[in-house]
């Protein structure tokens, strides 16, 4: 069997389980409509993009059951070993830049590598990466941190000149 190829949107294991209760809803559809009357009207529920993205890029028909096993087998087996990271910034990241980047770690990781998103205003500017046993701090506030030492010399360094009346910042 070959490999789920994830689209760039598929970012997380909540949209890996989310793409998997969508399937099982289809799955429950079709049982649904094999006991129906013969030449009753039905209607096909709507896929949602992800799962429509997922299923032409793999080029799954998901009219067929064997079809649909199969993708399911696969979406629970990325659900239960993908590498999956931790990624935290300080504001919340738009989804285009999220999809770049785990496309970024998809082509030089893992081709399933899934991302969890946090919130840590106190970072300022920049993320934390967090694997199963490495963080690492890509942050401002990390940053300037271990630039104390360089900024405390800068401050001392910089003679104090007087304010000329009328000047910005003068009295």
């Amino acid at each position: 069997m070959e490999p789920l190829k994830l689209t760039p949107a598929v970012v997380s294991q909540t949209d890996v389980n989310r793409l998997i209760r969508e399937l099982t809803g289809l799955n429950d559809f079709f049982v649904g409509a094999r006991t129906r009357a013969a030449g009753s009207a039905m209607q096909l529920p709507k896929l949602s993009r992800l799962m429509d993205q997922l299923s032409r890029e793999n080029g799954v028909n998901l009219l067929e059951d064997e079809a649909r096993r199969k993708l399911m087998a696969q979406l629970e087996l990325v659900y239960k070993s993908a590498p999956s990271f931790h990624i935290s910034f300080a504001v919340e990241p738009s989804p285009k830049s999220l999809e770049r980047i785990v496309l970024w770690m998809r082509q030089n990781i893992h081709p399933q590598t899934l991302l969890s998103v946090g919130l840590q205003p106190a970072i300022a500017a920049g993320c934390v990466l967090r694997t199963t046993n490495k963080v690492f701090d890509m942050s401002l506030r990390n940053h300037l941190k271990t630039q104390t030492k360089y900024l405390a010399q800068l401050i001392k360094g910089v003679p104090e000149q007087p304010v000329a009346e009328g000047a910005p910042g003068g009295r």
